[in-house]
């Protein structure tokens, strides 16, 4: 029998091609350069400051984080950090208003609430924090839902003590079509953009920042006039996502899973030890490709269901036919779910484990949490 995969490793491993993401990190930093955009990326997607350390090395203006916990991981190696969450809660601030002084923070909020609380906690800290008002374009998830909202809501900000107005904010995420059938959408938002920034300039409110930016539109950024900033995460791996969608090649996806073929006693699929708590269970929006992800050498598997610890292999459109003690690599639908599902990342070159990195920020702050006995007291 061949020697599999990795030998070293055990599965599911979690691995990074370091040359494939140099180049995807290259690519991204190339792009927004030329397009006079400030690059802030996501690192809701590697939750590694080591990898935030080299996104800031290829020019990155600073981070985006989702968490608070992230963000105090990102505040060792980066000094200006936008929080595009909410920071609703006071166990929230109190974090927060921790952060070293150095870094220039700055958060988007989309109600009157999260504002007051913030600017009362951080002017009672003395401290000023940023304010970017997060505005609903087409995701429909967060965001005030029009211009007029937008100026009242960055109005109240200007004005309170605490914080600063710094400009408005929104995330793209509905935009899901292939890159070549992106152009009406854009449009729309690049629209719908402009009425909320002649509504900010008509009250004498215009942004220093405009942020949006995703990895399925990125590379199309600057088609929306008025953006200042993108904050792409998933562009540092790629993921099948991004490839079904045309925003990156299939030899461009960085990031897979290792996985142990552990039964092939049904015909026509075999199972794998890399399920739900590996890959995730998430389903790709908008576009016809079932599955959870696919083999990074064989993109014609695909994984076609998932339990917790087991991964279904399709071997359908293959003539291929894996042995019990095989190894694959597996590439997700959605890569930041999943390496926020191991402990570390492994770095390889080709065949080699070249090194690794402890995902520092996934999860939460064992000492942050309260201490609770067995009777929940």
């Amino acid at each position: 029998m061949a020697t599999p995969l990795f030998p070293e490793l055990e599965t599911p491993s979690a691995l990074v091609d370091v040359e494939r993401m140099a180049a995807n990190l290259d690519r991204m930093a190339a792009y927004a350069a030329s397009h006079g955009l400030a690059l802030r990326p996501h690192t809701k997607t590697h939750k590694t400051p080591e990898l935030a350390v080299e996104q800031l090395r290829r020019g990155a203006a600073g981070v985006t984080v989702a968490t608070v916990h992230e963000a105090e991981v990102m505040a060792d190696v980066a000094d200006d950090i936008l929080m595009a969450y909410p920071p609703v809660g006071a166990w929230r601030l109190e974090r927060l208003l921790a952060l070293p002084a150095h870094v220039r923070l700055t958060v988007g909020l989309d109600s009157a609430e999260a504002l007051d609380a913030l600017a009362a906690a951080a002017a009672a800290a003395g401290r000023t924090i940023g304010v970017l008002i997060e505005a609903d374009l087409g995701m429909h998830r967060a965001g005030v839902p029009d211009p007029a909202a937008t100026v009242a809501l960055a109005r109240r900000a200007a004005e309170a003590a605490g914080v600063a107005y710094r400009g408005i904010m929104f995330y793209p995420g509905h935009i899901r079509q292939r890159t070549g059938e992106q152009g009406p959408v854009l449009e729309r938002l690049a629209a719908d953009l402009r009425r909320h920034l002649d509504a900010l300039a008509a009250a004498g409110l215009e942004p220093e920042v405009v942020s949006g930016g995703s990895t399925p539109a990125g590379y199309q950024s600057h088609l929306v006039a008025g953006l200042t900033e993108i904050r792409p995460g998933t562009y540092i791996f790629n993921d099948r996502t991004t490839a079904v969608v045309d925003a990156c090649s299939w030899d461009e996806c960085a990031y897979s899973v290792l996985a142990t073929v552990v039964s092939t006693a049904v015909p026509g699929q075999a199972v794998v030890d890399a399920g739900a708590k590996a890959l995730a269970r998430e389903e790709i929006r908008g576009a016809d490709a079932p599955g959870y992800g696919a083999l990074l050498d064989r993109p014609e598997v695909v994984v076609k269901t998932v339990s917790e610890e087991h991964g279904v292999l399709d071997l359908s459109a293959t003539s291929w036919r894996p042995r019990v003690g095989d190894r694959v690599r597996i590439v997700p639908n959605h890569v930041c779910v999943s390496v926020n599902l191991h402990d570390r990342l492994w770095a390889v070159k080709g065949e080699t484990v070249v090194g690794s990195w402890r995902i520092a920020a996934r999860g939460w702050r064992a000492d942050a949490a309260p201490v609770l006995d067995a009777g929940g007291r």
